[in-house]
């Protein structure tokens, strides 16, 4: 169905940027981390809403752990991001000068996240990145996150998608189901078994 498809939508964590997503638990653990509250999920998914200001999240998640400074939490929270691997940066690159399908990225991320992976990747791999992609959606600008599905309807409405022509990655199965729920074509990627780079063989 190859000749369908104009529109690829990717993930960025564990699509194109690894991480290590227990890493921020690991770190916490010494200040009496023990689990996810239904609080901390919610204070976490409201950050990735863009619904509190990274300044409120910290101060927020100080309550929780009053030992640990500022600088230790802004760490430890960032210990998830790991390398953006050259080949799949060459990869997505690639595939916009093809200019075969309009690339738009979708992510649920956080300001904090964001500020570190431009640290990580320094300003002229990070252009690369954003420059490879048509339309650029980060959770915690638009107000929503994946997987509901108020998220995928916009992207399809604000660029005037149809779902049968749009692929989503994402190694998040919750958010690929919601997606197929609406029409669009899916892979669930498996981190560590396939890679974004195999792409062109999915579609």
């Amino acid at each position: 169905f190859i000749g369908m498809i104009k529109n690829i939508i990717l993930d960025f964590g564990d699509v194109l940027i690894n991480l290590d997503k227990p890493a921020t638990a690991k770190a916490m653990v010494q200040h009496g981390f023990t689990e996810v509250t239904p609080n901390l999920e919610s204070l976490f998914q409201n950050y990735e809403k863009g619904l509190i200001a990274s300044s409120d999240f910290l101060d927020e998640v100080s309550e929780h752990f009053p030992n640990a400074s500022r600088d230790y939490l802004t760490k430890a929270w960032n210990s998830i991001l790991l390398d953006f691997p050259e080949e799949r940066l060459q990869f997505i690159e690639q595939l916009a000068a093809e200019n075969k399908y309009k690339m738009l990225l979708l992510s649920n991320t956080n300001e904090l996240h964001m500020d570190c992976v431009k640290e990580q990747m320094g300003t002229e791999r990070f252009n690369r990145f954003k420059n490879a992609f048509d339309v650029f959606y980060l959770s915690y600008e638009m107000g929503m996150r994946k997987p509901d599905a108020e998220i995928f309807n916009f992207v399809l409405e604000e660029n005037q998608l149809t779902p049968e022509e749009t692929f989503f990655v994402d190694d998040v199965k919750e958010n690929t189901d919601s997606a197929a729920s609406l029409g669009i074509h899916t892979w669930n990627l498996q981190v560590g078994k396939e890679d974004i780079t195999q792409l062109k063989s999915r579609l």
